[in-house]
C-alpha cells in the first residue's frame, strides 16, 4: 500500500464514524421521549389520582356534633361561618381559651366581637387576637407560640373542610407537645362526588390541593418558629 492509499482511507475514516453517529442518534431522541412521555403520564396519573384521593377526603369531612371539650380553641380567620363556629364552640364550655388567627391589623376588638355576634364579656375575657399571621404558615407559627405560652395539651382547631388537611398538616409541625382536635366547616354539602357538579367547588378545591403540595414540599426543609421579635398574639384587654 502506498502513501496516497493510506492517505485515502485515513481521510474517509472520519466520514464513516459521522455517518454511523448520525444514525445513532435518532434512535436515542426517540427512546428519550418515550422515556419522558412514560414519566409525564406517571406524574399526570399521580396528580390526578390525588386530587381525587383530596377532594374526596375533604367532601366527606363533617362537623362534630358534640366535640369533646380541650382546653382552647384556634380559628383561622377566613370566613364568618369559622368565627361563628368557634364562638359557639366557646360560649358552649368546649375550651377556655379562643384564639382567632390571622385578624386583619385595622379590624378592633370590637368590630369582631359584633361580627361573631358574640357576648361583650365572653369576648372580653377569653379571645385572644393574632395580627401578626398572613397566612397559613404564619397561623400555625403564631398559634404555636399562643399553645407554648399557654401551656395547652389539648387544641381544638377551627377552619373550613376544605382548609383542614393544610392546617392540620402545617400546625402538626410546630405543635408537638399538643394534640389537635379538627372541626371543619362545612359551607355547602360536597359529598357523593357532589363536588364535580358545582364548577366553583371544583376550583376552591383544585387550588387547596396545589397548596396542599406545596405544603407537603416544604416538608423537604426544616421549619423553625419564627424569630421571638415578631409580635406575640394579642393580650386581652377590655374594650
Amino acid at each position: 500500500m502506498d502513501a496516497r492509499d493510506s492517505t485515502g482511507m485515513a481521510g474517509q475514516l472520519p466520514l464513516v464514524i459521522t455517518r454511523s453517529s448520525e444514525r445513532v442518534k435518532p434512535g436515542r431522541l426517540a427512546s428519550a421521549l418515550r422515556i419522558s412521555a412514560f414519566f409525564l403520564l406517571v406524574l399526570v396519573t399521580l396528580f390526578a389520582g390525588g386530587f381525587g384521593w383530596f377532594a374526596s377526603t375533604v367532601s366527606r369531612l363533617a362537623t362534630p356534633a358534640n366535640p369533646a371539650r380541650a382546653d382552647a380553641i384556634i380559628v383561622l380567620t377566613g370566613g364568618h361561618s369559622r368565627l361563628d363556629a368557634a364562638m359557639g364552640l366557646l360560649a358552649s364550655g368546649k375550651g377556655e381559651r379562643l384564639l382567632i388567627s390571622g385578624v386583619h391589623p385595622s379590624a378592633s376588638r370590637r368590630q369582631l366581637q359584633v361580627a361573631t355576634r358574640g357576648d361583650k364579656e365572653l369576648f372580653s375575657c377569653c379571645v385572644d387576637i393574632d395580627r401578626a399571621a398572613l397566612d397559613t404558615i404564619g397561623n400555625a407559627e403564631e398559634s404555636a407560640k399562643w399553645v407554648e405560652d399557654h401551656a395547652y395539651g389539648t387544641v381544638i382547631l377551627v377552619t373550613n373542610n376544605y382548609h383542614m388537611p393544610r392546617s392540620l398538616l402545617e400546625m402538626g409541625r410546630l405543635l408537638h407537645k399538643a394534640r389537635l382536635e379538627p372541626y371543619p366547616v362545612v359551607n355547602s354539602n360536597l359529598g357523593n362526588g357532589g363536588w364535580l357538579t358545582k364548577p366553583r367547588a371544583l376550583r376552591v378545591l383544585f387550588t387547596e390541593y396545589n397548596k396542599y403540595l406545596l405544603a407537603l414540599a416544604r416538608g423537604i426543609v426544616p421549619v423553625k418558629p419564627t424569630p421571638t421579635g415578631i409580635a406575640l398574639a394579642e393580650a386581652v384587654a377590655p374594650n
